[in-house]
């Protein structure tokens, strides 16, 4: 059970408008709000007394560099703390189950090397030592090369989607563990009527990062998202329940960022089908929200996991 539960919020859009006018001050709360959830989450984690701390969230969460910012947290407190990503523990594309229409399952946890998984989080739980496996994304298999871990008397935070599944932590005693689960918290209203939901955030975040900083249309993105949100309530939210803090990951100045951005990649991609009712249909539910620059986004923002690369691109472009 959640032993810290933070509530979801319903903001309406003209309220936030309001606080657009002060572009600065809104995004530096945003920001400072942020880092206070993650320190009290730093809080929590030390009072536990726990080694590992596993963390998870859905897609576009920002799961992962809170996962560093905890650890930055943990460390400011005086424990020492290292991230390990659950990626690094993928058999490979040729083990990979399938779907019944024959594609790879790639939100299944039957891609991880589960019994790898369970000795290296018991050691880390018994010696605070352990060997892990790395893996190289290119050749999508695990590479010959390892990387060696010791805790040093600290933590362990371990992050990626299957991080609550206990089926990763049978072998270790329960006071050895923390779950945490990240989570958007913050949604957004017209005259009380929901307009943007958490899942429209994430949905921006993942396409706006794939596309500023890979380079990738959103057409693939997009084209998947179905799928990703099948895998979430297949794998994911079933364990919600069990953590013990939800990090709120949310960030209200966000809206204007994403609002700046939805019609650039709109001018910029090609989208057809399905996949441009989508994009148009999430478009139109900011249509309303002011855009704030790209250029509020400090260097140490997490939010720059999204849209640092549209910051990083506009700023060139800029430059020109």
């Amino acid at each position: 059970m959640i032993t810290i539960w933070v509530p979801k919020r319903l903001v309406e859009v003209d309220l936030y408008n309001v606080a657009a006018r002060s572009p600065q001050t809104l995004a530096d709360l945003s920001e400072r709000s942020y880092r206070q959830r993650v320190d009290y989450a730093a809080q929590k984690v030390q009072l536990s007394g726990a080694k590992i701390v596993m963390l998870t969230g859905p897609s576009a969460s920002g799961k992962t560099t809170s996962a560093h910012c905890l650890a930055k947290a943990l460390q400011k407190r005086g424990t020492p703390a290292q991230v390990v990503s659950l990626d690094n523990f993928f058999k490979g594309a040729e083990f990979y189950p399938r779907l019944p229409d024959g594609t790879l399952d790639y939100e299944n946890p039957d891609t991880l090397d589960l019994p790898l998984i369970k000795q290296c989080l018991r050691e880390l739980s018994e010696t605070g030592k352990t060997v892990l496996p790395v893996y190289d994304f290119s050749a999508e298999k695990r590479s010959e090369q390892v990387e060696p871990i010791d805790l040093q008397g600290g933590v362990c935070i371990v992050e990626g989607i299957h991080a609550l599944n206990p089926e990763l932590t049978g072998l270790v005693k329960g006071d050895d563990i923390y779950r945490v689960y990240a989570g958007l918290r913050e949604e957004y209203c017209i005259d009380g009527r929901r307009v943007i939901n958490t899942q429209d955030i994430r949905l921006c975040r993942r396409t706006l990062r794939d596309a500023a900083a890979r380079g990738r249309s959103p057409e693939k993105t997009l084209a998947m998202w179905d799928r990703v949100l099948d895998g979430e309530t297949r794998y994911i939210k079933g364990f919600k329940s069990t953590a013990d803090f939800l990090l709120d990951t949310s960030f209200t100045y966000e809206l204007g960022l994403i609002s700046k951005l939805l019609g650039v990649v709109r001018r910029q991609f090609t989208l057809e089908g399905h996949n441009a009712e989508l994009w148009d249909e999430t478009a139109r539910r900011f249509e309303h929200v002011s855009p704030l620059e790209l250029e509020l986004l400090p260097e140490d923002s997490m939010l720059r996991e999204f849209y640092g690369g549209a910051a990083d691109r506009m700023a060139q472009d800029a430059n020109v």
